[in-house]
Protein backbone atom coordinates (compact mmCIF):
# COMPACT_ATOMS: atom_id res chain seq x y z
CA UNK A 1 0.00 0.00 0.00
CA UNK A 2 1.44 3.29 -0.95
CA UNK A 3 1.65 6.09 1.49
CA UNK A 4 -1.42 7.69 -0.23
CA UNK A 5 -3.73 5.20 0.15
CA UNK A 6 -2.59 4.49 3.73
CA UNK A 7 -5.21 4.97 6.39
CA UNK A 8 -4.04 6.69 9.00
CA UNK A 9 -5.61 5.97 12.99
CA UNK A 10 -6.47 7.46 16.11
CA UNK A 11 -6.31 4.82 18.21
CA UNK A 12 -7.67 2.23 16.51
CA UNK A 13 -9.62 3.82 14.28
CA UNK A 14 -9.26 4.38 10.69
CA UNK A 15 -9.79 8.03 9.46
CA UNK A 16 -10.82 8.07 5.98
CA UNK A 17 -9.80 10.05 2.57
CA UNK A 18 -11.91 9.67 -0.63
CA UNK A 19 -9.85 7.26 -1.88
CA UNK A 20 -10.17 5.18 1.22
CA UNK A 21 -13.80 5.97 1.79
CA UNK A 22 -14.70 4.43 -1.59
CA UNK A 23 -13.02 1.44 -1.05
CA UNK A 24 -13.47 0.65 2.09
CA UNK A 25 -17.19 2.08 2.14
CA UNK A 26 -18.71 2.57 -0.99
CA UNK A 27 -17.18 -0.55 -2.96
CA UNK A 28 -17.53 -3.24 0.00
CA UNK A 29 -20.14 -5.43 1.09
CA UNK A 30 -21.62 -5.81 4.78
CA UNK A 31 -22.42 -2.50 7.04
CA UNK A 32 -20.13 0.48 7.64
CA UNK A 33 -20.66 3.16 10.29
CA UNK A 34 -18.78 6.61 9.18
CA UNK A 35 -18.60 8.98 12.44
CA UNK A 36 -18.28 12.70 10.61
CA UNK A 37 -16.33 14.51 12.94
CA UNK A 38 -13.85 17.39 14.24
CA UNK A 39 -10.97 17.80 16.84
CA UNK A 40 -12.28 20.79 17.94
CA UNK A 41 -16.01 19.45 17.99
CA UNK A 42 -17.04 19.06 22.12
CA UNK A 43 -19.52 16.84 21.24
CA UNK A 44 -17.66 14.55 19.36
CA UNK A 45 -15.06 14.39 21.85
CA UNK A 46 -17.60 13.04 24.23
CA UNK A 47 -18.95 10.42 21.35
CA UNK A 48 -15.69 9.75 20.94
CA UNK A 49 -14.14 6.91 23.33
CA UNK A 50 -17.70 5.29 22.86
CA UNK A 51 -17.40 5.14 19.37
CA UNK A 52 -13.91 3.45 19.47
CA UNK A 53 -15.37 1.15 21.95
CA UNK A 54 -17.80 0.18 19.79
CA UNK A 55 -15.53 -0.05 16.56
CA UNK A 56 -13.38 -2.56 19.05
CA UNK A 57 -16.81 -4.98 19.99
CA UNK A 58 -17.94 -4.64 15.74
CA UNK A 59 -14.88 -5.75 14.88
CA UNK A 60 -15.38 -8.27 12.44
CA UNK A 61 -19.62 -8.18 11.86
CA UNK A 62 -19.15 -3.83 10.39
CA UNK A 63 -16.79 -1.18 9.59
CA UNK A 64 -16.28 1.79 12.11
CA UNK A 65 -14.40 4.61 10.50
CA UNK A 66 -14.34 8.54 10.95
CA UNK A 67 -13.97 11.29 8.71
CA UNK A 68 -12.34 14.70 9.31
CA UNK A 69 -14.37 17.29 8.41
CA UNK A 70 -11.96 20.16 8.23
CA UNK A 71 -10.28 17.86 5.93
CA UNK A 72 -12.22 16.06 3.62
CA UNK A 73 -14.98 18.94 2.46
CA UNK A 74 -15.99 16.38 -0.55
CA UNK A 75 -17.06 14.08 1.84
CA UNK A 76 -18.59 16.30 3.60
CA UNK A 77 -20.98 17.96 1.09
CA UNK A 78 -21.75 14.41 -0.64
CA UNK A 79 -23.66 13.57 2.20
CA UNK A 80 -25.12 16.73 3.37
CA UNK A 81 -23.32 17.08 6.66
CA UNK A 82 -24.14 19.81 8.10
CA UNK A 83 -23.82 19.40 12.06
CA UNK A 84 -21.07 16.97 14.44
CA UNK A 85 -21.14 14.20 14.89
CA UNK A 86 -22.87 12.67 12.56
CA UNK A 87 -22.90 8.83 12.49
CA UNK A 88 -24.05 7.66 8.79
CA UNK A 89 -24.39 3.77 8.46
CA UNK A 90 -23.86 2.13 5.32
CA UNK A 91 -24.75 -1.23 3.99
CA UNK A 92 -23.18 -3.03 0.83
CA UNK A 93 -21.99 1.08 -0.16
CA UNK A 94 -25.19 2.94 0.46
CA UNK A 95 -26.17 5.32 3.52
CA UNK A 96 -29.22 3.64 4.62
CA UNK A 97 -29.62 5.68 7.68
CA UNK A 98 -28.16 8.67 10.28
CA UNK A 99 -27.88 9.79 13.50
CA UNK A 100 -26.43 13.72 14.37
CA UNK A 101 -25.33 14.75 17.87
CA UNK A 102 -24.47 12.69 20.66
CA UNK A 103 -26.36 9.14 21.16
CA UNK A 104 -25.95 6.26 23.52
CA UNK A 105 -23.45 3.25 22.28
CA UNK A 106 -26.58 1.16 23.09
CA UNK A 107 -28.39 2.94 20.27
CA UNK A 108 -25.66 2.80 17.69
CA UNK A 109 -24.79 -0.99 18.20
CA UNK A 110 -28.54 -1.98 17.76
CA UNK A 111 -28.54 -0.20 14.76
CA UNK A 112 -25.81 -2.05 13.54
CA UNK A 113 -27.12 -5.26 14.24
CA UNK A 114 -30.32 -4.48 12.48
CA UNK A 115 -28.66 -3.88 9.37
CA UNK A 116 -26.38 -6.85 9.41
CA UNK A 117 -29.28 -8.73 10.40
CA UNK A 118 -31.51 -7.21 7.35
CA UNK A 119 -28.31 -8.40 5.10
Amino acid sequence: MSAQTSVSHTAELPYLDVERFTALVERASGVAVVDFTAAWCPPCRILAPHIEALARELSGCALVAKVDVDTQPELVARFGVQSMPTLIFFRDGLAVDRVVGVVPAAQIRAKVERLNRDL
